[in-house]
This record gives C-alpha cells, sequence and structure tokens, in this order.
C-alpha cells in the first residue's frame, strides 16, 4: 500500500466529485449531495487506510509520493504523512464527511455549495500532507477562495453580515499568508545561498544551517502569519465573526481544522526548519497564548448568541495549543496536536448542533430557548457532549490534550501555566450555564414544534461524537502516534541544530 499513491487518491476524490457536480443539472438536488457524500466517505476511508496502515516503528515520513515540477526553483509535487499529519488529515476528513450530512437541508444553490465545500475540504487537507513549501502555500490559498464564496453565498448573522463576515474572514486570512509568503520568500533565498541549489522541500530545509538572526527574522514572520491563522490574541478579531457569518458546514471547517493549519504551520514549518528562531520568540507566544485563554473565556461569559460563544471558546482554547507549543518540549507538543484533533472534533459537533437547531428555530439567542431536552434529546445529547468535552470533562478527549500541555508548560512556564488553567473554570462556568439554559429548565411551548434530529441530521452526531468518546478511552491510538512523529521532529532538531538540547 505505500507505494500506491493513496494520499493523491484522497486529495483528488473531492476534486473530482466537485467537477463531477458542476457537470450536472442543478435541478438533480438529491444526485449533487450524493456525489458530495459520497467524495467526502471515500476520503474518510482513505485516511483511514492511512491512519492504520501507518508503521508506528518506522521514523519518518511515509505513504511518500514525489514528482518534480518546477526544476527550476527546487519544487515538486511532494506528499507525505508522519505521526504528527496524520491526526490532521483524519480530522480533516471526519469533520468534512460530517460537514456534508450537516449540509443536507440547504436546498438553494446547492450545485455551487457542495462543490465550493468539495474544494474547500481539498485546500485543507493538501495543506496537511505537503512535504514541500510551495504546494503548501498553494493549498493554503486554495482555501481562501471558496471559504469567502461559501460566507458569502451562504452565511447568515444577525449581528454582522454575512458579506462582512466573509470580507473580514478573507482579508485576515490574506494578512495571515502575507506574512507567510515573504518567510518562505527569505527560506528559498537563504537556503539557496547556503546550499548552491534551490529546494523547497521541508525535510531539505530542516537540514540547513541558517544563522541565528535569520531564523529569528524568518521565525517572526511565520509566527505573524500562522498565528493569524490559528488567532492568536491580539490577531483574533475575525475568527468569531466569521463563526457567526458563515453556514454550519464552513463553520464546522473553520473552527474544526481550518485554525489547525496554524497550528500545524507552527511545528511542521516553523520549529522543524527554525528552531533557534521558535526557541526566541517562543516566551512571547506563551504571554500572548494567556490573552488567548482568558480574555476570550471572559468574553464567553457575556454572549447571548451560540455561535458567538462556541467562536470565543474556540479563541480561549487555541491559547491552550499555543502555550504547548511555546513551552517546546516533547511533552507539551505532543498535548498541542492532541489538543488540535480534540477541539477540531468538539468544536465541529457543537457547530452542527447548533446549526441544526438554528435551521429549525431561526434564532441563535441563548435567552429564547429553555428545556430543549424534552423535545428535542438527541440534539440535547450532542450539545451536552460536546460541552463536557470543552470543559475537559475525564473520559472525553479533550482532556488528554489540555492535561499534557499543563504537564508539559508547567515545567517552563509555571506562573503562566497556573494562569492558563483558571481558563478551565470559566469554561466550567459558560458552558454550564449555556447548556443549563437552552437544554433544561421548564418546558416551553413554543418550541413543541421542533423535531429532534433524524436521518442524516444524526451522522455528525454519530461520526464526531464518536471520535471524542473513542478518543477519550483510547487516547494511545492518537498519542502514540503523535509521539512517534514529534520524538523523530525534536530528535533531527538536536542532531542537526541544536547540538543535543532544546
Amino acid at each position: 500500500m505505500h507505494s500506491f499513491p493513496i494520499l493523491s487518491l484522497a486529495l483528488l476524490i473531492p476534486v473530482f466529485g466537485a467537477v463531477g457536480i458542476m457537470l450536472m443539472p442543478a435541478e438533480r438536488k438529491t444526485s449533487i449531495k450524493y456525489i458530495a457524500a459520497a467524495s467526502s466517505f471515500i476520503s474518510l476511508l482513505l485516511s483511514l487506510m492511512v491512519f492504520f496502515g501507518f508503521d508506528r516503528g518506522q521514523a519518518g515520513m511515509q505513504f511518500v509520493e514525489s514528482i518534480p515540477w518546477v526544476r527550476d526553483l527546487g519544487v515538486s509535487y511532494a506528499l507525505g504523512v508522519d505521526g504528527i499529519s496524520i491526526p490532521m488529515l483524519l480530522l480533516t476528513t471526519l469533520i468534512g464527511f460530517s460537514a456534508v450530512y450537516a449540509s443536507w437541508q440547504v436546498e438553494e444553490r446547492v450545485k455551487e455549495f457542495f462543490a465550493l465545500l468539495l474544494l474547500l475540504i481539498t485546500g485543507v487537507m493538501g495543506t496537511f500532507i505537503a512535504t514541500d513549501l510551495f504546494i503548501f502555500f498553494l493549498f493554503y490559498e486554495v482555501v481562501v477562495i471558496p471559504i469567502y464564496l461559501l460566507v458569502i453565498m451562504f452565511g447568515s448573522s444577525k449581528r454582522v453580515t454575512k458579506e462582512y463576515a466573509g470580507m473580514k474572514l478573507t482579508i485576515y486570512l490574506l494578512i495571515g499568508s502575507a506574512f507567510l509568503l515573504v518567510g518562505l520568500i527569505a527560506l528559498f533565498i537563504k537556503a539557496q545561498a547556503i546550499l548552491g541549489y534551490p529546494t523547497m522541500d521541508i525535510g531539505t530545509l530542516a537540514t540547513v544551517d541558517f544563522p541565528v538572526w535569520f531564523q529569528v527574522f524568518a521565525f517572526t514572520l511565520m509566527a505573524l502569519g500562522f498565528g493569524t491563522l490559528l488567532s492568536m490574541f491580539p490577531f483574533h478579531a475575525w475568527s468569531p465573526d466569521g463563526y457567526a457569518g458563515a453556514p454550519t458546514a464552513v463553520s464546522m471547517i473553520h473552527a474544526g481544522v481550518l485554525k489547525k493549519i496554524g497550528g500545524y504551520g507552527l511545528i511542521r514549518i516553523g520549529l522543524f526548519i527554525l528552531p533557534l528562531g521558535a526557541k526566541f520568540i517562543a516566551p512571547i507566544i506563551a504571554v500572548l497564548a494567556i490573552g488567548n485563554v482568558v480574555y476570550a473565556a471572559f468574553i464567553c461569559l457575556s454572549q447571548k448568541d451560540l455561535k458567538y460563544i462556541v467562536g470565543y471558546s474556540s479563541v480561549s482554547h487555541m491559547g491552550y495549543v499555543l502555550i504547548g507549543f511555546a513551552a517546546l518540549n516533547l511533552i507539551s507538543l505532543n498535548g498541542a496536536v492532541m489538543m488540535m484533533f480534540a477541539h477540531g472534533v468538539m468544536a465541529a459537533l457543537f457547530f452542527a448542533m447548533i446549526g441544526s437547531l438554528y435551521h429549525k428555530s431561526h434564532t441563535r439567542d441563548v435567552a429564547d430557548f429553555g428545556g430543549l431536552a424534552h423535545q428535542m434529546p438527541r440534539l440535547a445529547t450532542g450539545l451536552m457532549l460536546a460541552g463536557l468535552a470543552s470543559l475537559g470533562l475525564p473520559g472525553l478527549v479533550n482532556f488528554i490534550g489540555e492535561f499534557t500541555i499543563f504537564v508539559g508548560a508547567f515545567q517552563e512556564y509555571r506562573i503562566l501555566t497556573v494562569i492558563a488553567v483558571s481558563g478551565i473554570v470559566l469554561t466550567a462556568v459558560y458552558i454550564l450555564r449555556t447548556l443549563g439554559d437552552v437544554l433544561f429548565g421548564p418546558r416551553k411551548e413554543q418550541w413543541d414544534h421542533l423535531e429532534d434530529l433524524k436521518g442524516t441530521e444524526m451522522v455528525p452526531l454519530i461520526v464526531l461524537g464518536g471520535a471524542i468518546i473513542v478518543g477519550g478511552i483510547l487516547p494511545f491510538m492518537l498519542m502514540d502516534l503523535i509521539n512517534s512523529g514529534m520524538g523523530q521532529l525534536l530528535a533531527q532538531i538536536d542532531l542537526t541544530q541544536m547540538g543535543g538540547s532544546l
């Protein structure tokens, strides 16, 4: 199976699906939805084959594909996965498959919606499996166009217009990509000067002995670019508006995997290629991470719109990822990757349930609801599962990531870690209060007409809820995989650039 281009196939199946959809008559809405579902399902199956077929006893990239593309620039169509990228690939396909079914009620411009959704899934997936910097950046740019069109065409929000939300989201993404582009160009030019030949291969660039000053300069650009994408404080303001204005599927992908490109890029590109720069900037990132955790959690306490609550909660949870990265040790970095996966499935489930509720009730205001567990027990189960995972309940997947991050970060930033732990308390306050107001208490007769989840609406709950539970009960399935990839990455950094210390 390692010689079979399984990664390319997983990447291209959604593209083929999008092309097939665009060739179909617009009135064949059901057929279009089935094509989208089949495409996302095949990609999910292929990612599961990669997950279970990965040899955990063998270090380095596996399922490698490489075809020279632009020889004069050292650019190749190069794909590969290791213990860090496989969880992100699996996360993307899980959420992508769930997002299709969460959008089953879309009836206007169905053809455009599902074609753009499949292209968005492809772009995100490509960033996690690309091993060439040019290809990575290409897939990152692919993400921007469909997400903008999906928000302005299909979004809805009471607080901001969908056009405003789409433009704000796109501008911030492009600002981040501008910093990245400058950093990547600088890496390319400096590496060519040192090596004597052009290359964009991430593994090769990681072996280059860049001067310390250059590493600090280039990593600063990377931190600004990836940090903006990750909603690092104070570059976070675009994110909640983007969530609120986006359709359900886009909110799921945005919170679930789009943000994770930022965390993945900091590790795969920033730390791997520029470790001394990462070590220099890490304390600044750790301080900003506290802004994410505490400030965004306090903002959640005053929000009344369900999407904004989950949106600011996501900003807060990304602070855990950032402080895990900033600690720069094996334990904290393992926790950061695990947290990205855990938050992805949790946030996607949250938005799927909120989207279903909004579709039926046409409101997202917490004050409008009460006692919904009486009318909608299955939707209540989904909201409770996502909420309890969000506050780090032991036995669910988020607990493993948060606990590991705090253990690793405490070794480097004791005071900051203690402050960050307070985020768990704040999260428990706003999550339990919100769930109590929406789901419990006296039954409101005005919502007696609402139907509970049924049919295709159950797919996100089963798939994402299952991932939350299985990941919490059997964490070693992911942690062992992540540890193998992160251990190899840190070992190579020690060997080639840092003289045995990090």
